[in-house]
């Protein structure tokens, strides 16, 4: 399941008509680079103000670094092998209280391949203020100890349905700390899923890519929420 098919599934019956996305695009001798996110978020200042800048500063970076690339392949006579970054933005929900975001992105930099990577961003609404996922619960630890159980044997039945039987190679359940995590909601209302997204090498080889595990809210993870922002969280019936 890509990164795109756990956004639907967190987003469960309650999924909105997408508007045209807000994408850019670049391609110059020494980078390409492209960045994209919802029309929901465009719709929240704050919120597409935050995107804006980062979409600025990734692709200064990526200018600066295929510069000094191109640079030093033609200094040491080698061909150079055109840097690019892309990253997309999806929405996951939207409650009343928060915007939820999935992102994943692409980094080449020469090499035999590039490197994937997945992220989790919340917008605030009530305070308008970014905030990491992992923020909205009391300790990284509590998570773990609410999701550990349901998270490992979900991702080991997804590694042997992936594998022809088998777990991976790398047999391993990783650690909430090492996941991208996104908060979905089946009704709109309030958060009441999570899903927790293993990168390549996480729990598996590059060739496996990503695997990804919703969850269901239950009373141990809405125990592991701050008081703050437990009003916004349900358990899923």
């Amino acid at each position: 399941m890509g990164k795109m098919m756990i956004a639907l599934a967190l987003l469960g019956t309650a999924a909105p008509t997408w508007a045209q996305d807000v994408a850019s695009k670049a391609t110059t001798a020494d980078y390409e680079f492209g960045y994209a996110y919802p029309a929901a978020a465009a719709r929240v200042p704050g919120l597409k103000a935050w995107l804006d800048a980062d979409r600025a500063r990734l692709r200064a970076k990526t200018a600066r670094d295929g510069t000094a690339a191109r640079r030093d392949a033609a200094k040491s006579g080698f061909p150079y092998r055109r840097y690019s970054y892309d990253q997309t933005w999806k929405l996951v929900t939207q409650t009343p209280r928060f915007v939820s975001l999935s992102g994943d992105s692409y980094d080449y930099t020469g090499g035999a391949h590039g490197a994937p990577a997945s992220y989790g961003l919340v917008w605030d609404k009530a305070a308008g203020q970014r905030l990491a996922p992992k923020a909205l619960f009391t300790s990284v630890a509590a998570l773990q100890a609410a999701t550990r159980t349901d998270y490992c044997a979900r991702l080991k039945a997804e590694q042997r349905r992936r594998n022809q039987g088998s777990v991976s190679d790398m047999n391993i359940c990783p650690p909430v700390k090492d996941l991208t995590l996104l908060l979905g909601s089946t009704d709109g209302r309030a958060i009441n899923r999570i899903g927790l997204i293993a990168d390549p090498y996480v729990a598996g080889s590059y060739a496996e890519g990503a695997y990804e595990v919703t969850l269901p809210v239950t009373r141990a993870i809405l125990a592991a929420v701050k008081p703050a922002y437990r009003t916004a969280f349900a358990v899923q019936r």
